[in-house]
């Protein structure tokens, strides 16, 4: 049975889509059979991966509104070991479509039940806001990686974000548990991105990261061309940063045997 990682954090910027892409994707090249589901309207992940939202006909919305069945809304991408259930523009309807259905909370929940099975990892991109749709999310996720980029106000709404987590886990989901807190943006040329990885990893401490997501224009660049990091530029800066993240999830689930002196790809 896969784990279902949300990637989430209502703020705008911080580096959600790119992660949920990224890490995917290092999954995937570690042979971990791999899922990313596009919960966003905007649908970045979509277009980051590969695909135009606009040639997409099913989508998570037609899983979430119609009931379709998620096989065949699945989309394999050229990335071996991951396929994509892809976002449209339709999707900013659903939050008031599902308002006043039963279970409205649990949704998506049942759709990605049908191939929770058939993956080893499902990664959902929300939605930079805490509505249902994010709720959802939350109510079908085993854990949450939140990304918080390493500038001023970086902590600002976390709180908010963090109620609203322990409220699904009250009242929806009490299984569902934060894998971590992940650093994003991080530029060792400025003073104030070591203030903050500080900052957060006092307040946090062991529900921060180990790794640490720097700023890299190689990153940047990659969706442009429909690709993550791994597929663009396997050597850069950012693509190693994803995959140390990818060993260090699959250590915190016992899902490798890497020892101690391989545990860190290092940086150039």
């Amino acid at each position: 049975m896969g784990k279902i990682i949300a990637i989430t954090n209502q703020k705008g910027g911080v580096g959600k889509t790119t992660t949920a892409i990224n890490l995917a994707a290092s999954l995937a090249i570690l042979e971990y059979k791999t899922l990313i589901v596009d919960a966003d309207p905007q649908a970045n992940a979509t277009s980051g991966i590969g695909f135009d939202p606009k040639n997409i006909q099913t989508s998570i919305y037609e899983c979430i509104i119609d009931d379709v069945d998620p096989h065949n809304v699945i989309l394999q991408t050229e990335t071996p070991n991951l396929d994509l259930i892809p976002a449209h523009i339709d999707l900013v309807g659903a939050e008031i479509e599902i308002i006043n259905m039963p279970n409205r909370e649990k949704m998506m929940r049942r759709a990605l039940d049908q191939v929770k099975d058939e993956y080893q990892f499902i990664i959902i991109d929300c939605s930079p806001s805490l509505g249902l749709i994010t709720v959802n999310a939350l109510t079908a996720a085993d854990s949450v990686i939140i990304p918080v980029q390493c500038e001023y106000f970086a902590l600002e709404g976390l709180g908010k974000l963090l109620n609203t987590i322990k409220i699904v886990q009250g009242r929806l989901n009490p299984e569902l548990s934060i894998e971590g807190i992940l650093l994003t943006m991080f530029d060792v040329r400025l003073r104030l991105s070591k203030q903050v990885v500080d900052e957060v990893k006092t307040h946090f401490q062991q529900m921060v990261f180990n790794t640490i997501v720097n700023r890299n224009t190689r990153l940047g660049e990659a969706p442009s061309y429909g690709n993550s990091i791994i597929m663009y530029d396997v050597s850069s800066t950012g693509a190693i940063n994803y995959l140390n993240l990818a060993r260090e999830i699959l250590q915190k689930n016992n899902m490798t045997s890497i020892n101690n002196t391989d545990k860190k790809i290092d940086v150039a």
